[in-house]
């Protein structure tokens, strides 16, 4: 079994498309996250596939951060649907199998919802994941996310932070 990764060795930083190029070059699709086996396809990077990605993220006045592990880029967290001092979406993104299930992305999304609450002044954070998705589930939940409900494809979560 891999050593969990300690608070000390992840951070987030602003996203460049320079970062963005290098996350990609090393990303793999996750066959688990398909509710759907045969709808998988495999990962191929394309250097402009990756510059259409980073134009639709400002284009949807998304934030990106890259997530490091000793200052290699091992993944993403976006804040998405963001209403200013309100509520915005986490997404969260991790670049292949070798960054998972090291406590990588339990660590990042703790910074992440420091941030949010901190950073952006935003009281509320929601986040979804596909129903097949018990990893990104149970991490939510591990960091403070409320399971609010769920459909056919999803589970909802929200986190909260009281201001006063």
């Amino acid at each position: 079994m891999e050593k969990k990764a300690n608070s000390g060795k992840i951070k987030l930083v602003p996203m460049t498309p320079e970062m963005y190029d290098l996350f990609f070059r090393e990303f793999e699709n996750d066959p688990d996250l398909y509710a759907d086996p045969g709808k998988f396809v495999p990962y191929a990077y394309s250097k402009e596939a990756v510059a259409k990605y980073v134009q639709r993220q400002r284009d949807l006045n998304r934030i990106s951060l890259a997530i490091l592990y000793e200052e290699e880029i091992v993944g993403e967290i976006v804040f998405k649907n963001i209403e200013e001092d309100r509520s915005a979406t986490l997404s969260i993104t991790l670049k292949n199998s070798k960054c998972k299930n090291r406590g990588i992305g339990t660590e990042a999304e703790r910074l992440a919802v420091r941030y949010a609450f901190e950073k952006l002044n935003i009281p509320i954070l929601y986040a979804d994941t596909i129903q097949t998705n018990t990893r990104s589930q149970h991490v939510l939940e591990k960091v403070g996310f409320t399971m609010i409900r769920e459909d056919r494809e999803f589970k909802y979560y929200r986190i909260t932070h009281d201001f006063s």
